[in-house]
This record gives C-alpha cells, structure tokens and sequence, in this order.
C-alpha cells in the first residue's frame, strides 16, 4: 500500500488502502512507524508521500533524503511549532521506505508570475488536496480548503495556476491576514507577527452568529476571484470548516459544489505516492518528479 502524510495544522493526516488515522500534532512527538499498525493492519507500505510546514525550499517532487533544513527555507515564520510533524518527517526518513517530499506553491514554482507578488502561495499538502480534486472533477477546477486557515487553489488543465494562501485573503477559523490592527501591536511590541497571525481568524475577531457567515463570505470570493481566470471551473471545498459553511457558499457562488472532507489532502498524496512509485509518472499537476 502507498501512505499520503498530510502534516495538517492540528493533526498528522495518514491515508492509504482506503483507511485514514491521524495523530493530534502535540501527540505526534512520540510517533513510531508502528503507529501506522493502526492504518495498514499489518500490510506492507511501498512507498510514502510525505509534506512538511512551508516546503518552501524546493519546487520539484523529490526523494525526501534529497532534501535540504527538511525542504524548509527556515523553520520561523506563520504557524505553530510543536516538533509532531518534524517527528513524524524524520522517522519516515529512517525508516528505508521509499519516501517523495511534496514541494509547497511559491516563488520558484510554475505557477502564474502575476501570483508571485506574494512569496507563498499554498503549503505542500494542497498539492494532494488538488490532486484529489481533480480525479474528482477533472483537470480544471478550484479547490477551497477551509478549516484553521483558508486556502485556496486554481487548476487549470492538470496544471496549478496559483493560490491564495492562508496569510493573504480570506480569514480561517483560527488564522488569518494581519489587519491594521494587528500591524499597529505589532510595531508597538505587544505581539509577534506569527501571534497576530495566530489569532487573526474569525474565532478571535468576530462573535457569533458572524463567525462562519465571515468565514463563507471571504472563501466564496477568493473562489469567485479566481474564476476571472476559469470562468466555468467547477468548485470544490475540503477541510474540517466545509461542511458547516457549504450551503452559504453555494448561494453566492449560484452553483453546485463537491463538498469533501478533512481527509482528503491525506487521499491525494497516497494516490500521488502510487502514481509516483506505481505508474512511474514523471509530474503531478505539471510539478515534475526527480527520483
């Protein structure tokens, strides 16, 4: 069987066989390759794709022993750190399975120049999380994941155009873009730019009922936005906020949605790792595959 290894901001994902199992990130600092009893019921794993924090450092799909500082430019930057998922990276490392790092979206990769405004553009399971939306929907589509962040990606004839990362457009439950606000305690010394990041999701900023209908509002645009460049692409929305928010984003969209679920970034890589070492495919999503 192939493992996909979501590295989620709350959770480790792992998909293979048609089973899931995931492990909260602050649990993960303990894992062993024999916690994966629990997804393969002893089946032998051929073969694993594996996503890190950013991914920043790489733009190419490659053997993860290739990999340099773990595929990262650095370690600091927008997110919670809690050694789970540097853990779970370094014992599939060791472990001699065969094992491919999934690069993240930004400024070396293939995607629109126009998008390289911004230095990142989607971490590295949100290339499963297409990957997965395509077999569904075909090679064009847009593809929301709405959960702690939201991201949000555009495929266009198996190739990933650009995104919107999590720190630029529309809010998550827990993270998002830093307003005025958040720039003012920033240089005033009250927070750091990672802590206001951290708290900038409509959890923090907004009270109920404007919670989600915020969080559905911002996803439908960002959607909206990047059918300027797809007028008829059809949209998917993953991740763990989906579900609650899908009728509302449905309505002001005017179509129908694929509705998913927070497994399905952890599926994708796990067709990504067959295709890869199976099928001996040479790209994914027009992201070529150096082994």
């Amino acid at each position: 069987m192939f493992v996909g290894i979501d590295h989620g901001t709350t959770a480790m994902r792992f998909a293979g066989g048609g089973r899931v199992y995931k492990i909260p990130r602050a649990e993960a600092v303990s894992f062993q390759l024999s916690d994966l009893l629990h997804l393969t019921g002893g089946e032998e794993i051929e073969g694993f794709a594996v996503t890190y924090s950013m991914g920043d450092n790489f733009s190419v799909i490659l053997p993860i022993a290739s990999l340099t500082n773990r595929g990262l430019v650095s370690r600091e930057g927008a997110g919670e750190h809690t050694g789970g998922g540097t853990r779970v990276f370094d014992i599939i490392k060791e472990s001699g399975i065969p094992a491919i790092a999934i690069p993240g979206l930004h400024r070396g990769s293939h995607t629109d120049p126009r998008f390289k405004v911004y230095s990142h553009q989607a971490s590295p399971e949100k290339i499963g999380l297409a990957y997965e939306v395509v077999y569904h929907l075909g090679p064009t589509c847009i593809v929301s994941d709405i959960s702690s962040n939201t991201v949000t990606l555009l495929i266009k004839d198996n190739h990933i155009v650009g995104g919107f990362d999590a720190c630029l457009f529309a809010p998550g439950w827990v993270h998002g873009a830093l307003d005025l606000d958040a720039i003012r305690a920033i240089d005033a010394g009250r927070m750091t730019a990672n802590d206001a990041f951290l708290h900038a999701g409509v959890r923090d900023t907004l009270q109920d009922p404007d919670r989600e209908a915020a969080l559905a509002m911002f996803a439908a645009m960002e959607c909206a936005s990047l059918r300027l460049l797809a007028p008829d692409a059809p949209v998917a929305l993953c991740g763990s906020r989906a579900g609650s928010v899908s009728d509302e984003i449905g309505r002001l969209l005017g179509c129908n949605l694929l509705v998913l679920d927070e497994w399905t970034a952890a599926k994708g890589l796990s067709r990504i790792a067959e295709d890869v070492f199976s099928k001996k495919v040479t790209q994914i999503l027009d992201i070529p595959v150096r082994l």
